[in-house]
């Protein structure tokens, strides 16, 4: 087999990118490990910025979403139960979040995949990368206990943290910067409707919540919990008890009670690799980094890779530069720290950590009334949720 393009890993950002190179006409092949029906079963986050909204747009891959998809204008924050709206699209100009679960982006782009013949090859084993440092780099693996080969131009690596790409950066030339942090999100879904039509980001003296939502019936909670806990502590009861009170009175007083469909924890960490290109190898998406879930970048950060890299490919086929596939690790990095930088400090901003004394608990807290009273600092807070434009 040959193509122009290997995309190893069938997640959002390589399913993206597929899609964006299959506009330009330029071939590609995926490859993933996993099953088309587990990767259209995971339960993941999805608040949309408008970057990704608009690159869904493009590839044509967007009817479901504006359909199915919530528009959000701001969303709130609670400092020990009381509340305060954060109103984005006042504050940035019309800018607006989506609210569309990342399972959903993955089913529709599939879809598409299939409905336009760009092949996915699902269930790849032993996923291999060769002579990338060549102009001949070529892909093996083992599907249906035959091995096979993929030769092609370029690889762009989009396999996730735990994916063959990000090795194969030779160690003498790959560096990463890592934050770990002391606690988890404990995730509850269940088929109630949300308590609020818009998000709620809760600092409370036991510790984060946040009341999101998938759809008008369907509702996802978090709160924050010790790496040593585990899912079966938290009966539905305990879950439910403990939101109520972090929550605060007002959204408690909306806050309808249900079986979880899904119940799991979620450790939290920031990661960056660099460089994002070796040679004819690229990373993009959680490949190249990770954010903590607060703030909601993890998906549009990719989406923000393949964008680059798609129009990187796109000049080199079309017009035979270079200069965007050189250039595209230090434009991607660009808006990787500005978004990790972000969640970063919204983490620190909303959570309780074990080390935290009481002085560190007031600066938390006088920090949440400087943004509640200042409308610069709540302009700074909505430019950044929404996404940052692309350079």
């Amino acid at each position: 087999m040959r193509t122009q393009v290997a995309i190893v890993g069938g997640g959002p950002a390589g399913l993206l990118l597929q899609q964006l190179l299959h506009a330009a006409c330029i071939d590609s092949v995926i490859l993933k490990q996993r099953s088309r029906a587990y990767v259209e079963g995971r339960i993941r986050a999805g608040v949309l910025e408008k970057v990704t909204v608009d690159l869904l747009d493009k590839v044509g891959v967007n009817a479901r979403m504006r359909r199915e998809g919530l528009v959000h204008d701001g969303f709130s924050l609670a400092v020990d139960g009381e509340l305060f709206r954060i109103d984005l699209k006042a504050l940035t100009g019309g800018a607006t979040v989506t609210v569309y679960g990342q399972t959903e982006v993955t089913k529709d782009l599939i879809d598409a995949a299939t409905q336009r013949g760009t092949p996915i090859v699902f269930e790849a084993a032993d996923v291999a990368l060769h002579g990338l440092d060549t102009d001949r780099p070529s892909i093996t693996w083992r599907h249906s206990g035959s091995h096979q080969r993929l030769d092609c131009d370029f690889v762009a690596g989009c396999d996730g943290s735990h994916g063959v790409s990000r090795g194969a950066i030779p160690s003498d030339v790959r560096r990463t910067y890592e934050r770990e942090y002391p606690f988890g999100w404990l995730g509850l879904l269940a088929e109630v409707p949300p308590c609020d039509h818009e998000l709620i980001y809760c600092n409370h003296a036991r510790g984060f919540a946040l009341a999101s939502m998938r759809s008008l019936t369907r509702s996802r909670y978090y709160v924050q919990v010790g790496l040593d806990e585990t899912p079966e502590e938290w009966p539905d009861e305990r879950m439910w008890d403990e939101l109520a009170v972090r929550l605060g009175p007002r959204a408690a007083a909306t806050l309808q009670r249900g079986p979880a469909i899904e119940k799991s924890i979620a450790p939290l960490r920031s990661f960056v690799a660099e460089p994002l290109r070796w040679n004819r190898l690229f990373l993009a998406g959680d490949a190249a980094h990770i954010v903590p879930p607060t703030g909601a970048k993890g998906l549009n950060l990719a989406a923000s890779d393949v964008h680059y890299l798609s129009q990187a490919l796109i000049g080199f086929y079309r017009d035979g530069s270079t200069a965007g596939i050189d250039g595209y690790s230090a434009k991607a990095l660009a808006r990787v720290w500005k978004a990790e930088r972000f969640s970063w400090w919204f983490t620190g901003l909303t959570h309780r950590f074990p080390d935290s004394d009481d002085f560190s608990r007031r600066m938390q807290m006088a920090e949440l009334d400087y943004i509640r009273g200042s409308h610069a600092a709540q302009v700074t807070v909505a430019e950044n949720y929404v996404g940052l434009p692309l350079a």
